[in-house]
């Protein structure tokens, strides 16, 4: 029997707030990405999430910060070290995701982080975020606007 594709979806969207959670600890207290996995495996959510997603998110993340913060630095008006630690994560998942996941649509990973920033982040953050990952998309993924 097949999934029906909500069902993926849905595990994907726990696996993003999973690795917010993870991101945001390894921004305050860096350490392997390893660490992580093994730290958030045994999260309460994690039976409702994809597992190798999140890790292909944390690793992935980690993985490219520097390269993933260079290209955030274009369309920022100030440097990434000085957002917020929610919406900082928020966007290095949503660009990754852009960069790296072609099967992803460019609305699903813009949607998926406004959805972090409005459930975890400041007021207004999924504004920003909305708008630093519509430029972002506009860029790397030109062929899908």
């Amino acid at each position: 029997m097949t999934e029906p594709a909500h069902y993926f979806a849905g595990k994907r969207s726990v696996s993003r707030k999973l690795a917010l959670q993870a991101l945001y600890r390894w921004q305050l207290n860096c350490g392997p990405w390893q660490d992580l996995v093994l730290e958030f495996g045994d999260a309460e959510d994690m039976p409702k999430a994809d597992r190798e997603y999140f890790r292909e998110l944390v690793e992935g993340v980690c993985g490219s910060r520097e390269t993933l913060d260079t290209q955030l630095s274009s369309w920022l008006d100030r440097k990434p070290e000085l957002l917020d630690p929610i919406e900082h994560a928020v966007l290095l998942i949503g660009l990754f995701e852009l960069t790296s996941k072609p099967e992803v649509p460019y609305r699903v990973a813009i949607n998926e982080a406004i959805n972090l920033s409005k459930r975890f982040g400041a007021t207004d953050g999924h504004k920003f975020v909305n708008a630093v990952l519509d430029r972002a998309a506009r860029e790397v993924r030109p062929h899908e606007h």
